[in-house]
């Protein structure tokens, strides 16, 4: 590859790192020497080795995503471009020579494991209001953290056509419902809930709506229109559940009582056309504004007294690597048993599931399930319920989480898996 693409790629690198030239890219002779970013208890810094690979192959470098060995572990070339980045960024590297490289192959062919090429990093997107809330984002936080580059966007830039710029779009906190996760129950008169009702509203107006909800709704279909042209999603928090909902309330006001303080339409159940919905089908709404509850979609019900539900944990599904692959690449970690943590949707019951999801975790014996996934028209979606994984009980105004402190969290290696997912070589990526 060109010198100075590679500069571009990795020297000014996401960590905000400058260095000078010389001392950055130093090739090495042709080689069959290799490096080994294990991802088991061994890797000093398991969150940043997402951002070293996304940063590889970002330069047009070759690498793979060993699934299933050792916690995931990524292989490429040995160079000292690599190296300096990954030392930089406290990653822990194994130089393997040929004989091992040949070894750890036989082995992954032994076993229940694969080699997946990495081919093309994605270009990252980040849905999020441009007067952001209160509040962090754990998406927006693992990519910073890890130092993989993103864009925000929001309505306007939905509605343009932006999304197919795009390879990977995240959405975490927004109520697509358009009742702003119904915080009127709780954090009525805060001046950071009256900008978000004024902003939202003012935005609906520019962009010919009516009202929000009707706003939100248009916004939902583009984002199904976004997967069904190839894009990748991954929600989390509120956007599982409100998306779906958004997109099945094709001809129900789900958002009547909150909107104008009429009641919701007794038959909206009925009309709720669930075959245009990704994940869930059947749901039953919530039908007034009294209580912090969209559906009965979530199985934690966080904010509807007489409803919560304790916290326990989930476990990640074990799949077969060679014929399995999309859901193993999802699940790649350290640590099978997770501790649970709490979001405006937490959980998804599996009667609300539609029968072709892949649930990828769930907890022993609950009704519910944590993390699904499955596909519609020629791309890829992915739901995690829950807001925060290494804060159970994140409050609005709590101080955002210090990933530097939790560098092997097994919560937020299951989001950066998600971000790398596009980069795997398309070889044959439908369960």
């Amino acid at each position: 590859m060109k010198r100075r693409d590679f500069v571009k790629a990795v020297g000014a690198n996401a960590l905000g790192l400058a260095l000078p030239v010389p001392a950055l890219y130093r090739p090495l002779p042709p080689s069959t020497a290799q490096l080994l970013l294990p991802m088991d208890d061994s890797q000093t810094d398991h969150l940043k080795a997402y951002g070293v690979t996304y940063r590889v192959v970002q330069a047009g470098i070759k690498a793979e995503w060993l699934l299933n060995y050792r916690g995931g572990s990524f292989l490429m070339p040995d160079a000292a471009a690599i190296r300096r980045d990954a030392a930089l960024a406290g990653v822990s590297v194994q130089p393997v020579d040929e004989a091992q490289v040949t070894a750890v192959r036989g082995e992954i062919e032994a076993g229940n494991m694969d080699a997946v090429p990495l081919e093309k990093a994605p270009r990252v997107a980040v849905y999020v209001p441009p007067n952001a809330p209160p509040w962090d984002d754990a998406v927006t936080m693992a990519l910073e953290y890890a130092g993989i580059p993103f864009d925000t966007v929001w309505d306007f830039e939905v509605l343009g056509g932006k999304l197919a710029s795009y390879d990977w779009l995240h959405l975490h906190h927004e109520d697509f419902t358009g009742q702003f996760s119904k915080f009127y129950l709780i954090y009525a008169g805060n001046t950071w809930l009256a900008e978000m009702v004024r902003f939202n509203a003012d935005a609906a107006k520019r962009l010919g709506f009516a009202t929000v909800p009707d706003l939100k709704k248009a916004v939902a279909r583009k984002i199904r229109e976004y997967v069904s042209n190839g894009g990748f999603l991954f929600a989390m928090c509120t956007a599982t559940e409100t998306l779906d909902l958004a997109l099945a309330a094709a001809h129900v006001d789900i958002a009547a009582a909150f909107a104008d303080g009429t009641p919701m339409d007794p038959d909206a159940d009925r009309k709720m056309d669930w075959s245009q919905a990704l994940a869930f089908t059947g749901a039953r709404l919530e039908p007034g504004p009294q209580v912090a509850s969209f559906s009965d979609i979530d199985g934690h019900q966080v904010n509807a007294p007489g409803r919560r539900q304790p916290l326990g944990a989930f476990k990640l599904f074990n799949f077969s690597a060679k014929i399995d692959p999309v859901p193993t690449i999802l699940v790649q970690n350290h640590r099978q048993v997770i501790p649970d943590f709490y979001g405006l949707t937490t959980s998804f019951l599996r009667d609300r599931l539609k029968p072709g999801d892949t649930v990828l975790a769930d907890e022993e014996g609950a009704p519910w399930v944590k993390y699904i996934n499955g596909d519609h028209g020629k791309g890829t979606w992915t739901f995690f319920g829950g807001h925060d994984p290494e804060d159970q009980q994140h409050q609005i105004g709590d101080p955002p989480t210090d990933l530097s402190l939790h560098p092997h969290s097994p919560g937020y290696r299951l989001i950066l898996n998600n971000v790398l997912f596009p980069a795997a070589k398309k070889r044959e990526l439908k369960t």
